[in-house]
């Protein structure tokens, strides 16, 4: 049984930071390039960042680059996505997901895997 887990979402003021967790289980991790997406309510899920198998390569959402930092650890099974200087846009439900493509994909209809999602809410 594939299992993707989020954690760390919350409720901050604009400006401030989280940091989200993504534990996978169930699968070969190292071999698998993930993402993280996002969903407002009544709008469709967005692609936010992906990085490849080994970290060596990364993608980002035009209007999160500079603030948003993906990064993971193969040896703890786990994905990240640090957000810094958080906009009220950002408010969303965030979900991780795997693929079987080593170098990821900004195509959500690409990934195999999905997790549950964590919701992230930026206040004025």
């Amino acid at each position: 049984q594939v299992q993707l887990v989020e954690s760390g979402g919350g409720l901050v003021l604009a400006g401030g930071s989280l940091r989200l967790s993504c534990a996978a289980s169930g699968l070969a991790f190292s071999r698998y390039s993930m993402g993280w997406f996002r969903q407002a309510p009544g709008k469709e899920r967005e692609f936010v960042a992906a990085i490849s198998w080994n970290g060596g390569n990364t993608y980002y959402r035009e209007s999160v680059k500079g603030r948003f930092t993906i990064a993971r650890d193969n040896a703890k099974n786990t994905v990240y996505l640090q957000m810094n200087s958080l906009k009220p846009e950002d408010t969303a439900v965030y979900y991780c997901a795997a693929d079987d493509l080593f170098f990821g994909t900004v195509t959500a209809g690409s990934y195999d895997y999905w997790g549950q999602g964590t919701q992230v809410t930026v206040s004025s």
